[in-house]
């Protein structure tokens, strides 16, 4: 699977799944309903699958550009890193505005958030490589239009 439909795929189960996790995750760390804490999670998700899209266009034409092919441990680990290293830029502010508290306080809160999805984005990264094969920038295979 290439293309357009490779990354809404990879995106609905990656952002199914984190919408899940992050509104039980941000209620017991603010203390705020589920509901309250349900919202700021699909905030963050929509956040996250524009960075998503940015991020990973940009990363496989960097990627078609290296003479080592196939995503081995050190170029999944760079993109779990500038992934979620980018995506915090973004949803720090967002979370205290969200929550009404300091920049300070949201970042802390993330930071517990950060861990999980560093772990998290590469287990997935590798569980959907495995599942639906490496995309053509990662195999040196011609990319479709």
């Amino acid at each position: 699977m290439q293309g357009i439909k490779r990354r809404v795929v990879y995106i609905t189960l990656y952002e199914g799944i984190a919408i899940v996790v992050a509104s039980i995750g941000l209620a017991l760390m603010s203390g705020q309903g589920m509901g309250h804490s349900s919202v700021l999670a699909v905030i963050a998700s929509v956040i996250a699958i524009v960075w998503n899209l940015v991020f990973n266009t940009l990363f496989e034409r960097w990627e078609a550009r290296q003479a080592v092919r196939g995503r081995g441990l050190g170029r999944r680990v760079a993109h779990a890193i500038g992934f979620e290293g980018g995506l915090v830029a973004f949803l720090v502010p967002t979370i205290a505005w969200w929550l009404h508290i300091s920049l300070w306080q949201a970042l802390v809160m993330d930071l517990g958030l950060v861990v999980f999805f560093l772990v998290y984005t590469f287990v997935f990264n590798w569980a959907f490589d495995a599942v639906f094969g490496l995309p053509a920038s990662a195999t040196g295979a011609a990319q479709p239009a």
